[in-house]
């Protein structure tokens, strides 16, 4: 083992030779975040019978890789074993990186994603679709300041390039992608700020989101997270206006839950209504949820929208945007913004 990691030490500092990655393939990945030490997990994998430590919330819990059914895991770990096998065949490509580290990230292993992405923009440091995956995953491993300055560098590179659909590697039921390149880095900074509590830097994200979300998918789900933050601004009268566009009949084939939140919004649907759908996912709960809470919580109703976001980070899906978000405002409304 210490002679293939001297071998690994001495090719990396010749980055691209093609042998010494294949050589590290059966090797764990903590290899690699060994090369980049501020970015690493702040626990060994082994010290948790969990799985490797990710993090921990604004509370303070810490944060496991979320359990998995095993038809789900074992189609995951053969995605990563795909996705291994192009990073060895592939050394000198972006995309090995990035789908090397998508893989590993719907496992649930944020970190050995942002050592893998930290690893590619070390080669290609003005590669934005890296920042953009690595700025979501900061979101996810709650360091939300070096999300915001991942996205904003994505921002400036990205400016002037023609936007592209960006495939999916989890697709919706129609395995039809619904976001691009542009919305995609857009998005994730508006919510970045949303969760420090700059609204007035999410409002010019979701703003710049919306020119680039050309689907109902995109339209739901941009047209939400401004809303809300409208709301937060006290700037009622254009959150109302952002919501005209938003019908019951919209060609809806993954984001449903931001789309009942807006009919929600309108007056079309009961807050409770979206509290109590027997159907609801764990994701959809936290997602619904939070939607519930923040109006509640613009509505002058404190109490209930503490009550509907504790109910939210009771919930098991923590990587979830509307458990993060409740996580934030409960630290906010106990003078602890995050």
């Amino acid at each position: 083992m210490s002679e293939l990691v001297g071998t690994y030490t001495r090719a990396s500092n010749r980055r691209g030779q093609a042998w010494a990655r294949a050589a590290l393939l059966g090797l764990t990945f903590a290899v690699v975040g060994a090369q980049n030490t501020s970015t690493a997990p702040t626990t060994d994998p082994s010290d948790s019978e969990h799985g490797p430590l990710q993090g921990h919330s604004l509370t303070g819990q810490a944060l496991y890789p979320m359990t998995l059914a095993a038809a789900q895991r074992e189609k995951l770990e053969a995605n990563l074993a795909e996705a291994r096998t192009r990073f060895a065949r592939h050394p000198d490509d972006p995309e090995s990186f990035i789908w090397l580290g998508r893989r590993l990230a719907y496992l649930g292993r944020y970190r050995e994603a942002i050592d893998i992405y930290s690893e590619g923009l070390e080669r290609w440091p003005d590669a934005y679709a890296l920042l953009r995956h690595r700025g979501h995953r900061w979101i996810s491993v709650r360091e939300f300041q070096r999300a915001i300055d991942d996205l904003e560098a994505a921002t400036r590179l990205i400016a002037g390039v023609p936007d592209q659909v960006e495939p999916d590697g989890a697709p919706n039921a129609h395995n039809v992608p619904r976001s691009t390149s542009h919305s995609n880095i857009w998005y994730h900074l508006g919510l970045a700020y949303y969760l420090v509590g700059d609204f007035e830097n999410a409002l010019r994200c979701y703003r710049a989101c919306l020119e680039f979300s050309t689907n109902d998918d995109m339209l739901c789900a941009t047209t939400d997270w401004l809303y809300m933050t409208l709301r937060r601004l006290e700037r009622n009268d254009e959150a109302d206006a952002v919501l005209q566009p938003i019908t019951a009949d919209m060609q809806i084939l993954e984001n449903g839950s931001y789309h009942r939140r807006l009919l929600m919004y309108k007056g079309a649907l009961q807050p409770e209504a979206l509290l109590s759908s027997a159907d609801a996912t764990e994701l959809d709960l936290a997602t619904q949820g939070y939607g519930v809470g923040n109006w509640y919580l613009c509505n002058g109703n404190e109490t209930r929208a503490k009550e509907i976001f504790a109910r939210v980070v009771q919930g098991s899906y923590w990587p979830a945007f509307g458990f993060i978000a409740a996580e934030a405002d409960l630290a906010q409304l106990r003078g602890r913004r995050p």
